[in-house]
């Protein structure tokens, strides 16, 4: 991938072993230091035939994957934070488009993250969906466990 670092490019291998992933065809890349997902068209993906319009549920997978990615990437995680919460705003019907999303880490705790996620198509600043949403950081699960074994 043109513009990508090696970071990026161990993130792709990382998350490529992730089934539903695969299955939506989702990409990583960085264009200016910001971790950009991007999910191609296709018609397996359409929920609404009559429009036609993506599903959901894929415009919300989208958006919570590239949440964990960004999270995961930024703190050098090396295993997946989960999430608490996650509230999806749906703005607009999301097209036949190659569709994008970025995210921005709003606070970064010890043991949880709060983050935004946008996804758009043809323009960025007409978005499709936005997620606000808090996660679990791995740490905070370790720490967690422990605190239930003792």
């Amino acid at each position: 991938m043109a513009g990508t670092s090696t970071d990026t490019v161990d993130m792709q291998e990382l998350w490529q072993d992730i089934p539903y992933v695969k299955f939506l065809g989702m990409k990583i890349d960085l264009k200016d230091g910001e971790l950009i997902t991007t999910l191609p068209p296709q018609e397996h993906l359409i929920g609404n035939q009559f429009l036609p319009a993506l599903h959901g549920g894929v415009i919300g997978a989208v958006l919570e994957t590239t949440a964990i990615v960004e999270l995961m990437w930024r703190s050098k995680f090396q295993s997946f934070p989960k999430p608490i919460d996650v509230t999806i705003d749906y703005l607009r019907s999301g097209r036949m488009l190659e569709t994008h999303a970025n995210a921005r880490v709003v606070k970064h705790g010890r043991r949880v993250a709060n983050v935004q996620v946008t996804a758009w198509q043809d323009d960025i600043d007409r978005p499709i969906a936005l997620l606000h949403g808090h996660f679990l950081l791995p740490n905070a699960a370790r720490e967690q466990t422990a605190d239930d074994v003792v």
